[in-house]
């Protein structure tokens, strides 16, 4: 089993500027400058309740620890790098405009950090994206924290009880800025990143959607992306059918009998790990029971890293992006 698909099973147990800026709210010049100051006008006390926690910030937390790549590429796009004391969990490569900010932040750990490791840092805040970031076995949950004096934040992703949307990916941005006393920024972030939908949905009007199916891992099953994660949102609006969207999770396991049944005619691989491309590309071509898949005839195949297809800041351009191989 993949440390990936340990690490999202463990989760789900747990319950451009307009065409430039869209995504790049948080490009190099502004994490450079140390931009992380309160804004003008920023409000406080303010209080959130994120999954059932419910906290109240009467100033910005100033000592914050990013667990999950996601995550810590919304406090760049923010321009909040000088209030992340320590980071952890690389899925791939951190986003080029955030690379000199992310390089900067110690790495508590390639994975997850021990408790004891997390407390060394001296956090006031913890950030993670998936659940497992919270784990009841590494002492690491969010009562635990809070009992060391320390706020936590999920991802939405990963705690909401119906389908993520891109109204979720706004609302997480415009969270995260008020706590951080940058609400202005975060609201900007959000304009563009309408922008940014709003012209690839108007280049897919009138197309049919395509039946994709996303393959992300395994052999015996396939590990792939189910109707309530934002990976089925961005399937839809690229102009794409999830063929599990019926699955109602974020991620889970198929058998390859629904996936021929299914007839998909994409498949969209998740590029992460040890496991290049072309080998789930192999993998795929290569098993006889997919032979007359359609996507697999006609070697009919998209590309995503594996952090493009969570709740987190890339997602409109992952959209974009996806939209143009899905139609091509």
């Amino acid at each position: 089993m993949s440390r990936r698909r340990s690490a999202l099973i463990a989760a789900l147990l747990l319950p451009l500027l307009a065409a430039t800026t869209a995504c790049g709210a948080g490009d190099d010049d502004k994490s450079e400058k140390g931009s992380d100051a309160a804004q003008p006008g920023a409000s406080f006390p303010y209080t959130v309740d994120n999954c059932g926690v419910k906290t109240t910030y009467r100033a910005a937390p100033e000592r914050a620890v990013t667990m999950n790549q996601h995550v810590t590429e919304i406090m760049l796009e923010l321009g909040l790098a000088k209030s992340v004391v320590g980071t952890a969990y690389l899925d791939d490569a951190v986003l080029p405009r955030h690379k000199k900010a992310y390089d900067a932040i110690p790495v508590l750990a390639k994975e997850y950090p021990s408790k004891e490791k997390l407390l060394a840092a001296n956090p006031d805040f913890v950030y993670g994206g998936y659940g497992s970031a919270f784990e009841a076995k590494d002492g690491r949950t969010r009562e635990e924290l809070k009992k060391s004096g320390i706020d936590t934040r999920l991802n939405l992703e990963y705690c909401t009880k119906k389908r993520t949307t891109v109204d979720d990916l706004y609302r997480e941005v415009e969270e995260i800025g008020r706590t951080f006393g940058v609400g202005p920024r975060a609201q900007e972030w959000i304009a563009g990143a309408r922008a940014t939908l709003a012209k690839t949905g108007e280049s897919l009007k009138g197309r049919a959607p395509v039946p994709v199916f996303v393959y992300d891992s395994g052999d015996k099953t396939a590990f792939t992306a189910g109707g309530k994660g934002i990976g089925n949102e961005l399937i839809t609006r690229a102009g794409g059918r999830n063929v599990f969207a019926d699955l109602d999770k974020s991620f889970g396991d198929a058998t390859w009998e629904q996936v021929v049944a299914r007839k998909p005619e994409i498949v969209v691989i998740y590029d992460y790990g040890a496991t290049t491309v072309e080998q789930k590309k192999k993998r795929l071509l290569n098993d006889p029971v997919l032979r007359d898949v359609p996507a697999i005839k006609n070697k009919r195949f998209a590309v995503l890293p594996l952090s493009d297809a969570v709740l987190g800041v890339r997602a409109p351009d992952a959209i974009a992006k996806l939209a143009g191989q899905i139609t091509r």
